[in-house]
C-alpha cells in the first residue's frame, strides 16, 4: 500500500488536481470550501492503470498553513509535485521543494497544472525549464513533467501512468512488525466513539488488537479499521488508516500522538540528529535557538544546541541536540524539520541518529563527535540486520559477506542481534561465519510462523480426521524454498510448535477426535476384528464401514496396522502374531506357509501376506518353501 502527497504554491490546482484524478474532492472542511483554499489537510484515494490502490494525502500550500502540510507529508512514498503554468515556480514552490528535499521523499511526478489557461507553447517550454532548473540536484530531479488540466481532463491518464510507472520502482514499505501509526486526524462518530487516521509506518494492526496511544500511554483497543473507507481486518505498512479504538474518548488522542502495540516505543524529549540548514535561511543557526520541531504528524516547540560549533552557516550541516518541551516518539532514522516560531520560516532538517541520548553532551567533546559520526553511516548492529532484512533469510556466511563489515566486528554484531531476537539462528552448533548455518531476521520469522500457524490451523478445520498437512503443501503455500522450509520446520519443532508426522505436518496441539456416529461405526469395525482375529475384514471392507478418512487416523493411532493392499489386522492381533512366531519358530527356526496358517487358524491368504511383510521388514528370509526367522520378530 502506497501514499503519494501534494505539494507546491497556493492556488496553484493541487484539490483540484486530485478532485479530478480521484473523484473525490478532498477540502473538507467548509471553510476551505469557501475560500477554495486547503487549510488542513485532505485524503483521497486513486487506482492507477496497474491496478495499484493509492492514497493521496493534499496539504496545504500557503505560508500561513505551511505547518499543516508537515503535518502530513512525512509519511508518503512519493511526491505529485504541482507547479501551475500560468504562473511557474513561486516561494512556496521553492519551500515545499525543500522540505520535500529534507526529508528524503525518494522522487515522484511534477504536474505543470493549468495548461488550459495558457494558449503560448513557447510560455509552456520556459515554465517546464524553470521547472527543470528548480529540482536541479533535489529528490525530484529525474522526476517526469506531465502537462494537465484539472478542468479539461488533459494529461490526466499520462499523469496516472507516470505515477504508477514512478511506485512500480519504489520498494514496498519494510515490515519490522512495530507498527506505528503517527495520528493526523481525530473525530468521533456517533455510536462508534473515537476514530483517529494516519499512515502505517510500520507493523500491522489487526481488529481486536490492544494498542497504546503515545507519548500519554493511554490504552484502548481496535474496534474497526478501515483503509480507502472500506473495512478490513488488518491494516499494513504505508496504508492510509482509520482506526476506530474502544476505550479511549476523543479529546484523550490530539495531532502527533503516534498509536502503537504497547511495550513497543517510548517517548523521549531530548534526540541527536544530523541537520543540514538551507542555504536561503534568512540567519545562521546559533546554539540555544527556540524552534518548531516537525517529526511524524507532531508539532512540538523546542531548543536546539549545536554540537562541535558555535553557529552553522546557511547551506551547512552539523549535529544537534534537540530538548522538546514535550515528549516525542522518534525511531533511529526519522526524518525531520525545524521551523522558526517567528516569523515563520522553514530553517532546515536532516535524520534522527539517537532517539536516546540519556544526558546533555559537552559540546566540543570529540568523542562524541565521532559516536554520532559513526550512528549516521549506522552501527554495526545496524548494518548487518539490516542487511538480514533484505535478504529474508540464507546463511550466516552469505549476510556477512552482504554486510562488508570486519568479520571480528560482524561477528560481536552477529552475537548481540541472536541474543536480543533480533536474528533467529535456524541451524544448531556454535556459531562460525564461514559456516552454511541458515539465519532469518525476526520480523521474517513471526510472518512465515503466523501464516504457518494459520495455515495448518485453516486445514485441522477442514479435515479433522487429517492427521495434518502434507510439507510439500506447506511449503507450497509458505513460498518457501525447500533448504529454508527445512530448517524452519525442525526449529518449530524443537520449539514445541508443530509435530512432523512421515510427510505430514500438524499442530502441537492438535487431537484428532470422533464424532458420536464415527465412534459407532469405527467400534462396530473393530467388534468384527476382535470376533476372529485372524481372519480380519479387507481393508475395501474398513474403509466402506467407516470412510477413509477414519480409517487412515486408525492406521495413525496404531489401532490397524496394514501389511498388504488388501490385508489388515488390530494392532494387539498383529503384535499377538509376532510374539507367537517369536515363541513357536525362534531365532534361527524356519516355518512354512502352511505350518504358519495351521499355527494361528487363518487362511493361506492372511499367511502368505503376514509372512511377505516379515521378509520386507527383514525378520525372516525365504529359503525355498520355507521362511527362516533371522532376528526376533517382536522386536523388529
Amino acid at each position: 500500500m502506497r501514499v503519494i502527497g501534494t505539494a507546491g504554491h497556493v492556488d496553484h490546482g493541487k484539490s483540484s488536481l486530485v478532485a479530478a484524478l480521484t473523484g473525490i474532492h478532498p477540502d473538507r472542511l467548509k471553510e476551505e470550501q469557501i475560500r477554495e483554499m486547503t487549510i488542513d489537510l485532505g485524503f483521497a484515494w486513486i487506482t492507477l492503470p496497474n491496478g495499484e490502490d493509492v492514497g493521496i494525502v493534499d496539504v496545504p500550500g500557503h505560508r500561513d498553513f505551511i505547518e499543516n502540510m508537515l503535518s502530513g507529508v512525512g509519511g508518503i512514498d512519493a511526491a505529485l509535485f504541482v507547479v501551475a503554468a500560468d504562473e511557474g515556480v513561486m516561494p512556496q514552490t521553492k519551500e515545499h521543494l525543500a522540505i520535500l528535499d529534507l526529508l528524503q521523499i525518494q522522487g515522484g511526478v511534477i504536474a505543470l497544472t493549468k495548461v488550459d489557461l495558457v494558449d503560448d507553447a513557447e510560455w509552456l517550454d520556459l515554465v517546464e525549464m524553470d521547472v527543470h532548473d528548480a529540482v536541479q540536484g533535489t529528490v525530484l530531479e529525474k522526476a517526469p513533467i506531465i502537462r494537465v488540466s484539472a478542468r479539461t481532463g488533459v494529461g490526466l491518464e499520462a499523469l496516472k501512468q507516470a505515477l504508477a510507472e514512478h511506485l512500480a520502482d519504489r520498494p514496498p514499505r519494510s515490515d519490522l512488525g512495530r507498527p506505528r501509526l503517527p495520528v493526523d486526524r481525530v473525530f468521533s462518530i456517533s455510536g462508534f466513539g473515537t476514530v483517529i487516521t494516519g499512515t502505517l509506518l510500520d507493523g500491522q494492526f489487526h481488529l481486536g488488537d490492544e494498542v497504546e496511544i503515545l507519548p500519554d500511554g493511554v490504552h484502548g483497543r481496535v474496534r474497526g479499521l478501515q483503509s480507502h473507507k472500506r473495512k478490513v481486518e488488518t491494516a499494513v505498512p504505508g496504508s492510509r488508516t482509520a482506526v476506530n479504538i474502544s476505550g479511549v474518548e476523543v479529546d484523550q488522542v490530539r495531532r502527533g500522538n503516534v498509536v502503537s502495540k504497547p511495550g513497543l516505543y517510548q517517548p523521549t524529549r531530548r534526540l541527536d540528529v544530523h541537520f543540514r540548514l538551507l542555504k536561503d535561511a534568512s540567519l545562521p543557526m546559533k546554539h540555544n535557538t527556540r524552534v518548531k520541531l516537525f517529526l511524524g504528524a507532531a508539532e512540538v516547540p523546542a531548543r536546539v544546541r549545536l554540537l562541535g560549533t558555535e553557529e552553522l552557516l546557511q547551506g551547512q550541516e552539523g549535529w544537534l541536540q534537540i530538548e522538546t518541551e514535550a515528549p516525542v516518539v522518534a525511531v533511529r532514522g526519522d526524518r525531520y524539520i525545524l521551523r522558526r516560531p517567528s516569523p515563520g520560516e522553514t530553517l532546515g532538517g536532516g535524520v534522527v541518529v539517537d532517539p536516546f541520548p540519556g544526558k546533555r553532551h559537552k559540546r566540543f567533546s570529540e568523542s562524541v563527535l565521532k559516536k554520532l559520526e559513526a550512528l549516521l553511516v549506522g552501527s554495526p548492529m545496524d548494518v548487518l540486520y539490516q542487511a538480514a532484512l533484505d535478504q529474508q533469510a540464507g546463511t550466516v556466511k552469505a549476510l556477512v559477506q552482504k554486510s562488508r563489515l570486519d568479520k571480528e566486528m560482524a561477528l560481536e554484531a552477529l552475537r548481540q542481534l541472536l541474543e536480543e531476537n533480533r536474528l533467529i539462528l535456524l541451524d544448531a552448533g556454535p556459531l562460525n561465519l564461514q559456516a552454511e548455518q541458515m539465519v532469518i531476521a525476526e520480523p521474517r520469522w513471526s510472518a512465515l510462523l503466523q501464516k504457518a500457524q494459520s495455515t495448518v490451523a485453516a486445514f485441522h478445520e477442514r479435515y479433522p480426521l487429517r492427521v495434518g498437512i502434507s510439507k510439500e503443501e506447506l511449503k507450497s503455500r509458505l513460498g518457501c524454498e525447500q533448504r529454508l522450509f527445512n530448517a524452519l520446520l525442525r526449529k518449530w519443532s524443537e520449539e514445541g510448535l508443530f509435530r512432523v508426522a512421515g510427510s505430514v505436518v500438524c499442530l502441537s496441539s492438535h487431537e484428532i477426535k470422533f464424532d458420536l456416529s464415527q465412534q459407532k461405526r469405527v467400534d462396530e469395525l473393530l467388534d468384527k476384528f476382535k470376533a476372529d482375529p485372524y481372519k480380519p475384514p479387507s481393508v475395501k471392507d474398513c474403509i466402506a464401514e467407516v470412510g477413509e478418512e477414519a480409517y487412515n487416523v486408525l492406521l495413525a493411532r496404531q489401532e490397524l496396522v496394514q501389511i498388504a493392499p488388501d490385508v489388515v489386522f488390530r494392532g494387539q492381533d498383529y503384535e499377538a502374531l509376532l510374539k507367537i512366531v517369536d515363541e513357536k519358530v525362534g531365532v534361527g527356526g524356519t516355518i512354512t506357509i502352511g505350518e504358519f496358517r495351521d499355527l494361528v487358524q487363518t487362511s493361506r491368504k492372511y499367511a502368505l501376506a503376514f509372512l511377505e511383510s516379515m521378509d520386507e521388514q527383514g525378520v525372516t528370509v525365504r529359503e525355498g518353501d520355507v521362511r527362516r526367522l533371522r532376528k526376533p520378530a517382536s522386536h523388529r
